[in-house]
């Protein structure tokens, strides 16, 4: 016999399971993904440095994926970091990340500390090793307006309300012109969700691995183009890998385009209000047939370059590139 709750399961359930297989399997990611990626390494990879003396650098991100969808994800990170002196960069990060919402309700948020160590390898180029430590909340929520409140498999009970603790290592290598960087954000798998019979392989955190590069070609004195890549790995699905090349006229204005294989193909645009604030927006176009379900993604990115504690006298940013 089929009962109400049967019934019920398809509209309101299906969905979003639909929308975290696609976010934890298809393309290859349980962490957060990002279409402007190379302003929010430090997210990724603890390493990541500018070696930049007596300047504290700080950038947000929100992204909004697959817009006009029933649970689809959420995303908001923060970045802050600074140099101590010419061989030791320390920062935070947080992410928070939110999938399912009005269903069952899936949030995990990440608060990271990021140590680095700085190699002159010669003149012109440095290798940065990092460690990254800290915890994870993880959090879920059956109690959406979707849910059918009689329906046991979904009742309060089964809420998952834990923490986790973080550790992951990267190097990153960089000159003024082109960087290349490799991560592991988080060594240690944990299994979430363990308790719940409907969704527990989906509740798996597994290691996830990093590559990123990219160079600057200065075409003339006001004209720049900047190629890069990243490719993420997780253990169970295929090697996903984002393609992106982005211009820059008189160091403020931005223009590109990036391509996520048979994922997505992306517009960004970007500009520099002042020397030390840039803002820049993207908008992702899905290429799977998951297009037909969706409207898109947003993103926007906020990044801030500012003296610190005005130790840096006279201080004037060049852009920073990367």
């Amino acid at each position: 016999m089929t009962t109400n709750t049967d019934n019920k399961m398809p509209k309101s359930i299906i969905a979003v399971l639909c929308i975290v297989l696609l976010s934890n399997i298809t393309i290859a990611q349980q962490d957060p993904q990002f279409t402007q990626y190379t302003y929010n390494m430090s997210v990724v990879n603890p390493a990541y440095a500018t070696s930049d003396l007596g300047v504290i650098n700080l950038g947000a991100n929100y992204r909004k994926q697959w817009t006009n969808t029933i649970g689809s994800p959420r995303t908001l990170s923060f970045f802050a970091h600074t140099p101590f002196n010419d061989k030791i960069e320390m920062g935070v990060t947080f992410t928070s990340d939110e999938i399912g919402q009005d269903v069952i309700n899936i949030n995990e948020k990440n608060i990271n500390a990021d140590f680095a160590y700085l190699l002159n390898i010669n003149e012109n180029s440095k290798l940065s090793l990092g460690l990254k430590a800290g915890f994870t909340l993880y959090d879920t929520d059956f109690s959406g307006r979707l849910i059918d409140p009689n329906d046991p498999t979904f009742s309060d009970s089964n809420n998952d309300n834990q923490v986790y603790p973080t550790i992951g290592a990267g190097a990153y290598y960089f000159t003024d012109n082109y960087y290349l960087g490799l991560s592991a954000p988080n060594f240690l798998r944990t299994t979430q969700l363990d308790e719940t019979i409907v969704i527990n392989e989906l509740g798996k955190e597994e290691i996830h691995f990093y590559m990123i590069g990219g160079y600057v070609f200065s075409v003339n004195d006001t004209f720049k183009l900047k190629p890069s890549f990243m490719a993420r790995a997780v253990k169970g699905a295929p090697v996903n890998v984002d393609l992106s090349l982005n211009s820059l006229l008189y160091d403020r204005f931005e223009a590109g385009i990036s391509y996520r294989y048979d994922d997505a193909i992306s517009g960004i645009v970007g500009f520099r209000v002042t020397p030390s604030f840039k803002v820049a927006y993207s908008y992702d176009a899905t290429v799977s047939d998951f297009s037909n379900y969706n409207n898109g993604s947003h993103e926007i990115v906020l990044l801030f370059d500012i003296s610190l504690f005005g130790l840096k006298e006279g201080y004037k940013k060049s852009p920073r590139f990367f």
